[in-house]
This record gives structure tokens, sequence and C-alpha cells, in this order.
């Protein structure tokens, strides 16, 4: 079975869920949201993680490229340390702001 490709909304839940595996192996507290409005239907797609009241830049994400390339393992990876980068940055943010 493989994984890539998709339909707007299949790969937005796979995203999302991705997304948040990886961004609470940094931290559990930290949540994801991931924006799919209706001018990102179809194209791309947003996400910001949040600690709580700290939140980053949004991570933009082209629909296309996700839905190609998340099947690939090597991409996956890729994807998954960018991830957990931003989430410790996050952690560190809240950690020296007295925020923990």
């Amino acid at each position: 079975m493989s994984f890539s490709g998709g339909s707007y909304d299949e790969v937005e839940r796979w995203l999302h869920n991705f997304l948040v595996s990886h961004a609470k192996r940094v931290d559990p507290r930290i949540e994801v949201t991931l924006d799919s409005g209706d001018e990102r239907e179809g194209v791309s797609y947003a996400a910001r993680l949040r600690l709580g009241d700290r939140t980053t830049e949004p991570i933009e994400f082209d629909y296309k490229e996700v839905a190609a390339n998340r099947g690939s393992l090597a991409w996956g990876a890729a994807l998954a340390e960018r991830v957990k980068q931003v989430a410790r940055s996050q952690l560190v943010t809240a950690t020296t702001s007295g925020r923990r």
C-alpha cells in the first residue's frame, strides 16, 4: 500500500497527525493547528505549534508536495526533524520566558 497522493482532506488529516506525533515527542503539551481555510483549499496548509500562550509563525506546506512525498521515508524523516526542531525552539522560548 502506498501513502502518496490522496485528496486534499486525506492529506490534511495525514499531515496534522504527522505533525502532532512528532511535536509531542518533544513535549506532550505542544498543540498543532493546521489552517486549510477557503483560500488554501486544494492548494496549501499552514501549521502552527502552540505551547501555552506562545504560538510559532506559520509553517507553510504545498498540498501537491505533501501528497506526492508523504510515502517517502527520506522526505518524512526530514519533515519530522524540521517539526521537532521548531518544537524544541518553542519549548526553549517558553522555558526562558518563565512559562514552562
